[in-house]
């Protein structure tokens, strides 16, 4: 059974900084594209950062470039998301997803099959 539980959300002020990990278990990451999503109340959600299997591939949404970093541990089956920088315009609730390997990540939500319940981030101005 594939599993991706996120953990590190929580409540911080603006300017400041959140990491944020997915631990996936019954899925070897090392095999997979990874990516970060966000749902804020009453939006759809975003893509936010999605790096492909091999790590040779990361992009971003324009909203978080420069600020956001995603990077993945294989060894760990852990993929992470590092926000600096944090606005309130970033608090939503965080996913982690995943689907099978590709040469390049993807920011389509409807690629990835893998799904986590999701991290709450809030930011207060």
């Amino acid at each position: 059974q594939v599993q991706l539980v996120e953990s590190g959300g929580g409540l911080v002020q603006a300017g400041g900084s959140l990491s944020l990990s997915c631990t996936a278990s019954g899925l070897p990451i090392a095999f997979c594209n990874m990516a970060w999503f966000r749902q804020a109340s009453g939006k759809e959600r975003e893509f936010v950062a999605g790096i492909n299997w091999s790590g040779t591939s990361n992009g971003y949404v324009d909203s978080v470039k420069g600020r956001f970093t995603i990077s993945k541990d294989n060894a760990k089956a852990t993929v992470y998301l590092q926000m600096n920088t944090l606005k309130p315009e970033d608090t939503a609730v965080y996913y982690c997803a995943a689907r099978g390997a590709q040469r390049y990540y993807t920011d389509r939500k409807d690629e990835y099959a893998y799904w986590g319940q999701g991290t709450q981030v809030t930011v207060s101005s």
